[in-house]
């Protein structure tokens, strides 16, 4: 098993690629890709098919997965922004 720098349940910034500079909590950690899955990041529509559960089929809106060289750690993408001389970002 690999071990990585960012493991389920970190908070995250996406530092490469269309979502550069959103954050969020790590959901799933995909070992033999080599991906992520962040809350909230990379949102793409599925489509699924007629079931018990959706009788008309219906477009859901989920987390896709991320290369995880593209994600950062939050709190040591905070402590570089800093040394850097850049304004910290907002805590919610």
């Amino acid at each position: 098993m690999r071990t990585f720098h960012v493991k389920k349940g970190d908070e995250a910034v996406v530092i490469a690629g269309a979502d550069k500079g959103k954050r969020g909590r790590i959901i799933a950690v995909v070992g033999k890709k080599q991906r992520v899955i962040i809350e909230g990041v990379h949102m793409i529509k599925k489509h699924m098919r007629k079931s018990q559960q959706y009788p008309q089929g219906q477009i859901v809106e989920r987390e896709g997965s991320i290369h995880i060289s593209n994600v950062m750690k939050a709190e040591k993408h905070d402590a570089r922004a800093a040394r850097h001389g850049a304004p910290a970002p907002a805590q919610a």
